[in-house]
């Protein structure tokens, strides 16, 4: 093969359609929108949303509640996945990126009371439950907020 022989995939590309080219092209005169009307004039048609004057469904609907702005969400961990780490491991927020259990922390790391823990472990985070900070204490560990 060479260079010149080279050849895009069949189907891979298409020719545009000219439109109003004339009554052969199968698109010419109106171009194929139709006759008069407000969606044949140009900048013509309805904006998103408008219903042709009944009330859109965004205003019938009725609004509730909002959005805090302040609002802070953490990643969570749970206490059985803290089992993976060798006994006596200081458990920190990079530990756990850095072996893929939390992907992205957000606010802050939170660590749940799901699940038991065996092992003695220094767990450095943001917030903790106060079931895991028992669990985590009676297993021999120690916790420590950041």
């Amino acid at each position: 093969m060479k260079l010149h022989e080279l050849n895009p995939a069949e189907g891979s590309r298409h020719e545009r359609k000219r439109k109003g080219r004339g009554i052969g092209s199968g698109n010419g005169k109106t171009a194929g929108k139709g006759h008069k009307g407000q969606k044949a004039r140009s900048g013509g048609g309805v904006r998103v949303g408008f219903e042709g004057g009944q009330t859109p469904l965004m205003r019938r609907l009725p609004k509730r509640g909002f959005t805090n702005i302040n609002r802070k969400e953490y990643a969570i961990v749970n206490l059985d996945v803290l089992n993976r780490f060798e006994e006596g491991t200081e458990v920190s927020p990079e530990l756990l990126i850095e072996t893929g259990i939390v992907s992205n922390e957000k606010s802050g790391i939170k660590i749940l009371a799901n699940g038991n823990i065996e092992k003695k472990l220094t767990v450095k985070a943001h917030k903790f439950s106060s079931a895991a900070k028992e669990a985590i204490e009676a297993a021999g560990g120690t916790t420590e907020v950041i």
